[in-house]
């Protein structure tokens, strides 16, 4: 089982502070699909700091197969501190910070401009 879970994609989600937006990414991805691995990380590490939340780090961009960013300044965020190398794995996701955490809203938008980057990400039948 172990080598099943090596061959999952690894979708890392990013915004400021891992509080709302990329968490509840992570969290209601994971629980509709087992078929990736799903994590998320804030871009301000003052705040992720303070809150105890998940900050970006190098290991975390090299990890992921896929980094979904919530705004154009997640993206310029990681670019610029890591020479843009992994820019090719980061898709920008255009959700503003303006959602709580598992807001109905927010799941709907993440569900609508996610699902269409990954087979079987909406399906709901096993």
């Amino acid at each position: 089982m172990s080598e099943k879970s090596n061959n999952k994609k690894k979708i890392l989600f990013v915004c400021s502070a891992n509080l709302q937006r990329s968490k509840t990414g992570e969290d209601y991805f994971s629980s509709i699909t087992d078929e990736y691995i799903f994590q998320s990380a804030g871009t301000n590490l003052k705040i992720c700091a303070k809150e105890g939340t998940n900050p970006i780090t190098e290991e975390l961009v090299i990890w992921a197969d896929t980094i979904l960013v919530m705004e154009t300044k997640h993206e310029s965020i990681i670019n610029s501190h890591t020479q843009e190398k992994y820019n090719h794995k980061i898709i920008v996701l255009d959700i503003p910070d303006i959602y709580k955490y598992y807001q109905n809203e927010l799941i709907s938008i993440l569900k609508e401009r996610v699902t269409p980057h990954f087979e079987n990400l909406s399906k709901n039948d096993d």
